[in-house]
This record gives C-alpha cells, structure tokens and sequence, in this order.
C-alpha cells in the first residue's frame, strides 16, 4: 500500500512537472518515468517472489557495469589508466558488496531496495520542483540542493514506516538508511564524475530514457554495499 501511494504522488508530481513542457521534452520525461515504474517492478517482485532471481539480475548489473567502465576507457583510446585503475578497483568493492547483498534476508533486502528507489526517485522529483542551488554543477548539472535534502527526507520517514521489514528498533532503521541513502548519493556522483572524466553524458543507451544500466544502478550498486558493510562488517 505504501510503495503504490508512493508511485501515485510519484506519478502525479511528474505531470505537474511536465504539463509546462515543451511536447519533446515531456515526452522524454514520461518515458524515463515509464521505464523507471518498470524496473522498479521488475526488481520489486523478484524480491518479493522469487530472491533467487534477484541475485541473477544483480550479477547481470554487476557484469554489465564492468562492460561500461571499460568501453567508455576504450572509448577514450585508453588513456588515463591510473584513474581508470582506482574506479575498477572501487567498483570491483562496491560490486562485490551489492552481490553479498543480493544474498541476505529478503526482508532486509526489500526494507533496503524500498529506501533506496524513494530516496531516487524523490530526490529527482523534490529536485525538479524546489531545486534551485545546484551541488557539483561541473559534475552532475542535475543535482540539487532541493533535491537532495526533499530525497533524503522523504527516505528517512519511509525508513520509519517500512522498520516492521528491517526487524530492528526505529533508530537502527533510520540509521541503516541514512547509510544507504549517503552511499548511494555518493554513488551516482561518483559515476557522473567517472563519465565527466571521460567526457560522455552516459554509460550507454541500453535502457531508454536512462542511458546504460550504471546511470540507472549506480546508486543501488553502492546503497546495497552499504548494507552488506552494516550486516556483514558492523553485524548489525
């Protein structure tokens, strides 16, 4: 009942965003939309249904996202191999933690997934509507104050609301999730500064209105090491 309100206000935040658009513009815009509400879905029920083939989709993202760290390299004539080394070295870690995630109850895995898709998807649509001062203009244009702080929120009242699935106390949950939601921030800066580094807006265009599946898993990549870290490091 909470994730369908969610989409609801969700969706309806996107027509006010887009009523005043031009037509090619929204049209993009509710493509994105269109294609996120799938994904979402898709990941969502596979928790829910079957874990098993969650942990198959997050081998699938893992490997494809090695493919695009290392096209965009060769992309570029493999030059700058010393950063290209430092971003494999730190991916391969946030890699290895989003499989071990893959893995763990999926109660907890449910509980992490949901906070981490409001925080997104909030943080763009607070970030659209209130967003004015912009955080890393030369890394991410998109990225706002607005937006962070209205995605951040939003995530930590979820965090309170979706706790039953965590299993902890209230301040455990909130905890758990401002990790994930500062990991997962962190995250897409992160690719976005690897992109900018390589000069490209995307990893690739394999998921339309989104670009390749880091511009769309960057985030829960990094979100979902965090809370491999939390159970497997902090045992929390």
């Amino acid at each position: 009942m909470i994730i369908l309100t969610y989409f609801i206000l969700g969706g309806i935040a996107f027509y006010l965003i887009n009523r005043k658009k031009d037509a090619a513009t929204a049209r993009k815009s509710y493509t994105k939309f269109g294609t996120y509400f799938l994904i979402i879905n898709l990941l969502f029920f596979s928790i829910v249904l079957k874990p098993l083939v969650f942990r198959y989709l997050a081998v699938l993202i893992i490997f494809v996202g090695f493919f695009e760290l290392l096209k965009l390299f060769g992309k570029e004539g493999f030059k700058q191999k010393g950063f290209f080394s430092v971003a494999l070295i730190v991916f391969t870690f946030l890699a290895a933690g989003f499989y071990f995630f893959s893995g763990l109850q999926k109660e907890l895995i449910l509980f992490s997934f949901l906070v981490l898709s409001i925080f997104d998807s909030f943080s763009q649509i607070t970030g659209q509507l209130w967003g004015k001062r912009k955080l890393f203009p030369a890394i991410s244009p998109a990225k706002t104050v607005g937006g962070l702080v209205g995605g951040a929120l939003v995530a930590m009242v979820s965090s309170l609301l979706l706790s039953p699935l965590y299993g902890g106390t209230l301040f455990m949950s909130v905890l758990l999730a401002a990790g994930i939601v500062v990991f997962a921030f962190a995250g897409d800066l992160s690719a976005s500064f690897y992109k900018r580094k390589f000069d490209t807006k995307d990893f690739g265009n394999l998921i339309p209105g989104h670009g390749g599946f880091l511009d769309r898993f960057d985030s829960l990549i990094a979100g979902a090491a965090w809370v491999a870290f939390w159970v497997y490091v902090l045992n929390f």
